[in-house]
This record gives structure tokens, C-alpha cells and sequence, in this order.
């Protein structure tokens, strides 16, 4: 029975509906609305080409997030007029991806209409449930759009991508950004509260991310007071910083590490400097960093300035006692240092020449003037025998030879007219002719 006790003496209200975000409302229905990826989209590009013959085969969505993979899926599902079925591999699994697929089986035969699936964040499906789309892929019952942050060489089997597209979409550049920004101030009906400097400083907080720019732009509409405008200051104060896009186990991992080994190799000490603060502000391990770094310094610089394994084990000791921030300091003297630095890879190939030689020579035995002779027997045996002190000879050289008897010579380390091993080279160069002239050959024995 009802006494009234919990009776609402207030007529109850309709619940006002929450407005859409303003990424939602600005995400445009055709695919002549999207921004930022003319190469694929316009007319020379290779989706775009399908596209215009009146076709959608099935695809990989590869970008950054933000770059617009979901508006894609829908504008192409428009296009096309297939029925669009979105799916997320995070909260999603088998039972459910069975569903899908039988009700695209019976759209089919109900209407003849295809279904295009859309599956968010498609590598988080292991390899046994990425195997499941492959007979649904391959006999049609659905085009698979498949969208990932991640590389698809990398987490998506051999099977899956041989039946589709693997189409690359890019950060949103500032033009992009800027029309974003316009379509905002269109759909509002109001002006951007941020001056010129601020305006410029909210894109590159955007880092190439459309949704994030439009998330931000929407919190300032709501901040901002009637007439007010922030400066780039004032920007900062209100609004978060996007996050810059840096995965530690993935790709960004390698891709940077990359850019840093290699603008180091080209001698860019400025562009090395660059990569390094992405890595450190993206939250990369400063140990790994640098053995990276200690790795350059002996495979890159080597004994052109051997004051580089130095600087390198010295930088990594700063910063194990003075950690960050402060002993990230220590990576950018190193960085410096070995972008600075004469480069030879002389050692490092003198150090794979060495040991390809000694797999193909088995188990020759050295020269048995080299061999100790600690025994009698061993003595008796011609260990040692003939040995010259070479400390003691007249130029602090014998000219004996130490490889294997019946191997001919060879020459594994040419140091290069660089840095330290350009004496290097005079030294080797003296020695060879000495022992030209103590073994009475022409000296070309060492080519």
C-alpha cells in the first residue's frame, strides 16, 4: 500500500538530454568532409581511386589518435550504403563478433544490402580471434574496416592482413587544425575566445589529435567569461596539454630511438638533441637511452675519439646518482658530445671480419712461438721457441707473425683519415713496413 511517505510533492521534470560533445556534432557524413588526408582520399590517392569507382575493400585504418579512423569507417559506410555495425576489440569478444556476423548474413539475404564492420582498436584481438573474420572477410559477409594506433606488420597475423588494405593516416596538420577550429566557431556561432598568439599555441597543443583539439576547444567555450579572451598564458592555466603520442614498448619506442641513433651517425647534433627531449618527455627510461648512446659511441665514433666510451659510461654514472631531472642534463652533454665527434665504424667492422674469419678457420692452433711452455716436455716440444720480446727489439717491434701457421695474413681493422685514427693509420702503416723489411716482402700483404 502507498501512504504517501515517499510521494514527490514536486511534479517530476523530463530529463534534459546532455548535448552531444562537439567532436560528435562536427564529425562530418561524407568523406569529402574529412581533413588532413588528401594522400589517401583525394583523387590520385589509392583509396581514394576505389572510392570513386564505387568500391570499399575491405581495410586497416593506421594512424595517430585523432587522425578521424572512426569518421572514416562511417563516411565510407555511407558512400557505399552499407549498414554500419561498430564494434570495440576491447569490449568485445567472440560471442559477440558471431552475432554480427550472422545479422550481416541476414541483412543480406533480407535486403541484399552489405554490412560494413568497423572494429575499434583491432590489435587487441589475439591471433585466434583475428583468424575469425577470415572466412567472413573472404566470402563477403562483411567488408572489415579495422582501425589500430599500432603497427599492423606487428600485431595483426599474415592471414588477416592478406585480405585487406592497410591504408596510413596522418596527425592532423595545422591547416587541418585550423579548419577544425573554423567548423567550431561555425557550429557555435561563436568566436574562439583566445587571441592570435593563443590560438596558435591551442594546435600545438592539439598535437595532431582533431578530437583532442575539438575537447579542448568545447572546455574553453565553457571557462570562458562573457567577453573574455585568454592569451597564451591564460591558455595554459585552463586548458591540459595533450599527452604527446609515445608508447614505450611499441613503435614511437623504436622510431625514435632511430631518428636519435641516426641524426648522431649524421653528425646533427641539433636534430639528436630533438629526439632526445621527445623520448625523455614521452617518458622513455633514461637507461635505456643510454646504452643506446654507450652502443653509438663504440659502433659509431669507435677509436676515432675514444674519449667517446668515456663520456658515455661518465654520463650514465651522473645519471644514476643525480636521476631526473637533474641528470638528464648528463644525456644532452653526451648527445653533444658524440654528434660532435669524428665518426669511424672501423672497429665495429674489423670486429665482424674477425670473427667471420675465425668460423671459417675452425681450430687452427696459434704459432707455437706464442705458446707458453711452462714444462720441460712442452719446451722439448718447441713451445715458445724462438720468441722475440718485443719491448726489447730495436724499434719495440718484431714483425713475428701471430696468426695460425698456414693462414695467410689479413687486415680486419682500416682505420679512416678521422679524428684519433688518422694516427692510428700512421702507426699501422709503420709497423707494416717494418715487417716488410723483416720478412723481405713488398709490404702489400696487408690489402
Amino acid at each position: 500500500m502507498n501512504d504517501g511517505l515517499f510521494d514527490d510533492p514536486k511534479p517530476k521534470r523530463a530529463a534534459k538530454a546532455a548535448p552531444h560533445p562537439l567532436a560528435d556534432r562536427l564529425r562530418p557524413p561524407e568523406i569529402g568532409g574529412i581533413l588532413g588526408q588528401d594522400h589517401v582520399l583525394g583523387p590520385e590517392g589509392p583509396l581514394g581511386r576505389q572510392i570513386a569507382q564505387g568500391r570499399v575493400p575491405s581495410l586497416i585504418l593506421w594512424g595517430p589518435p585523432g587522425c578521424g579512423k572512426t569518421t572514416l569507417a562511417r563516411a565510407l559506410a555511407t558512400h557505399t550504403d552499407l549498414a554500419f555495425q561498430p564494434l570495440s576489440a576491447v569490449f568485445s569478444g567472440v560471442a559477440d563478433l558471431r552475432k554480427v556476423f550472422e545479422a550481416a548474413k541476414a541483412e543480406r539475404a533480407a535486403s541484399g544490402r552489405g554490412t560494413l564492420l568497423f572494429v575499434d582498436e583491432i590489435h587487441r584481438f589475439n591471433k585466434a580471434q583475428q583468424d575469425g573474420f577470415l572466412p567472413y572477410v573472404e566470402d563477403g559477409t562483411v567488408v572489415l574496416v579495422g582501425a589500430t594506433t599500432e603497427n599492423p606488420s606487428f600485431e595483426l597475423n599474415a592471414a588477416l592482413l592478406s585480405r585487406c588494405q592497410v591504408v596510413v593516416l596522418k596527425r592532423l596538420d595545422d591547416d587541418a587544425l585550423e579548419a577544425l577550429l573554423a567548423r567550431a566557431e561555425a557550429e557555435t556561432g561563436r568566436a574562439l575566445p583566445l587571441d592570435a598568439n593563443a590560438r596558435v599555441a591551442l594546435k600545438a597543443m592539439a598535437d595532431g589529435d582533431g578530437r583532442m583539439l575539438l575537447n579542448m576547444v568545447e572546455a574553453l567555450y565553457a571557462m570562458a567569461g562573457e567577453g573574455e579572451v585568454f592569451d597564451a598564458a591564460g591558455l595554459a592555466r585552463v586548458v591540459q596539454r595533450r599527452a604527446p603520442v609515445f608508447d614505450k614498448a611499441g613503435e614511437s619506442h623504436y622510431n625514435l630511438i632511430s631518428a636519435l641513433h641516426k641524426s648522431l651517425r649524421g653528425s646533427d647534433t641539433d636534430a639528436a638533441l630533438y629526439w632526445l627531449a621527445r623520448m625523455l618527455d614521452g617518458g622513455e627510461d633514461p637507461a635505456y637511452i643510454l646504452r643506446r648512446l654507450t652502443r653509438f659511441a663504440i659502433e659509431d665514433i669507435g677509436l676515432a675519439d675514444p674519449g667517446a666510451l668515456t663520456q658515455a659510461i661518465s654520463a650514465w654514472e651522473t645519471y644514476d646518482r643525480l636521476g631526473s631531472p637533474e641528470g638528464d642534463l648528463a644525456l644532452s652533454y653526451l648527445v653533444i658530445y658524440l654528434g660532435t665527434a669524428p665518426k669511424s665504424v672501423g672497429a665495429y667492422k674489423a670486429h665482424g671480419a674477425a670473427k667471420r674469419a675465425a668460423k671459417s678457420t675452425g681450430s687452427l692452433m696459434p704459432p707455437m712461438h706464442i705458446l707458453n711452455a711452462p714444462t720441460k716436455m712442452m719446451k722439448s716440444l718447441g713451445y715458445s721457441a724462438g720468441y722475440q720480446y718485443d719491448p726489447d727489439t730495436a724499434e719495440g717491434f718484431s714483425g713475428q707473425n701471430y696468426f695460425p701457421d698456414g693462414m695467410p695474413r689479413e687486415t680486419f681493422y682500416r682505420p679512416v683519415e678521422r679524428g684519433f685514427e688518422r694516427e692510428i693509420g700512421k702507426r699501422l702503416a709503420y709497423w707494416n713496413r717494418l715487417r716488410a723489411e723483416k720478412s723481405g716482402s713488398s709490404g702489400d700483404d696487408t690489402e
